[in-house]
């Protein structure tokens, strides 16, 4: 269970004592994550999950408080952080900072359809202009600058042909980030790790309903299309070989697009920022899997998908955004 910090009932009620939300009634450690501790927390007041953080700073944290907090005031469907009762939505719970967010209904689709991918467009694109005023601006912890870093780091375990690709899209990349037409792309807070795990929802199959956006804690200001890409590169693939299902990813981008249109160089730089959604989770999967921290407690993503899907991306024409 990814649950790093425990927390015990007695610490649970200590907890509530300074919120407004009602008593103990459960606490069960959820099994997802392995960058922080979760608990689903019932109380007689209602639903909420407990996070205790593992890596993340309390200096880095008001940034993902904060920003929920805008967003779910603004009506997009997000966890909400409870104040407590002298207004503070994060504190310190055994040693670790820690936060108490409203817990949203539903359940994550393994296999979307295209449904899914169009409510999971939409909803980005929502998420995306109601952040736009958000007025902290925290760069993405996982942007290029922490690429160029850790490449060096799992170089010494790939192969030639590994190596050759990782460093080319990273110099690509680089280049890339250094030109005006990156310069022009809309930017703003973005979730930045927007997989199918993250979202929720109820109803059927056919007919399903989204319940909200979770896992905030990977979120920072880059371009919105790179938050697009990532999704895209989750949602709308043959798991097998990373290939896009084209009706899949029509729906995602048709429905993001209708909410806010692409720009002319957001179409130019698609492809380029296809490849760097890919190149983000391949290197930290390799980070993950080859160095892993001492106290991670689950097995790590085969960071082989993120390479075939990154290669497939190099290698083969894009469909032009909508």
């Amino acid at each position: 269970m990814a649950v790093f910090t425990s927390v015990s009932d007695d610490d649970a009620r200590r907890l509530l004592q300074h919120y407004d939300l009602g008593s103990l009634v459960s606490l069960r450690g959820i099994t997802a994550g392995i960058e922080n501790t979760n608990y689903f927390l019932h109380t007689t007041r209602g639903e909420y999950v407990l996070t205790l953080f593992e890596v993340l700073t309390a200096e880095q944290l008001p940034f993902y408080i904060e920003l929920m907090t805008h967003l779910a005031e603004r009506g997009v469907p997000v966890p909400h952080p409870q104040a407590m009762h002298d207004g503070r939505r994060l504190t310190t719970l055994n040693g670790k900072p820690t936060t108490i967010v409203t817990r949203l209904s539903g359940g994550f689709e393994p296999d979307p359809g295209t449904e899914h991918c169009a409510q999971a467009g939409a909803t980005l694109a929502r998420m995306h202009l109601a952040g736009a005023d958000f007025p902290i601006r925290q760069p993405n912890l996982r942007g290029l600058p922490w690429w160029q870093e850790t490449a060096p780091k799992v170089l010494p375990f790939l192969d030639e042909r590994q190596a050759d690709m990782l460093q080319q899209t990273l110099k690509e990349q680089t280049d890339f980030a250094a030109t005006t037409g990156y310069a022009a792309l809309p930017s703003g807070p973005a979730h930045c790790d927007l997989f199918r795990d993250n979202v929720l929802f109820d109803g059927t199959y056919e007919s399903p309903r989204l319940g909200g956006i979770i896992d905030f804690y990977f979120a920072g200001c880059d371009s919105w299309l790179f938050d697009v890409a990532v999704t895209a590169n989750d949602w709308c693939i043959h798991r097998e070989t990373g290939a896009f299902i084209e009706d899949r990813l029509q729906a995602l981008l048709a429905a993001y697009a209708h909410h806010r249109p692409f720009t002319p160089e957001e179409r130019e730089a698609w492809p380029m920022m296809l490849q760097a959604g890919a190149l983000r989770f391949w290197v930290s999967r390799l980070y993950d899997y080859f160095l892993p921290r001492p106290a991670q407690t689950l097995k790590p993503h085969d960071p082989r998908h993120f390479e075939r899907i990154l290669r497939l991306r190099r290698d083969t024409p894009t469909e032009p955004l909508p």
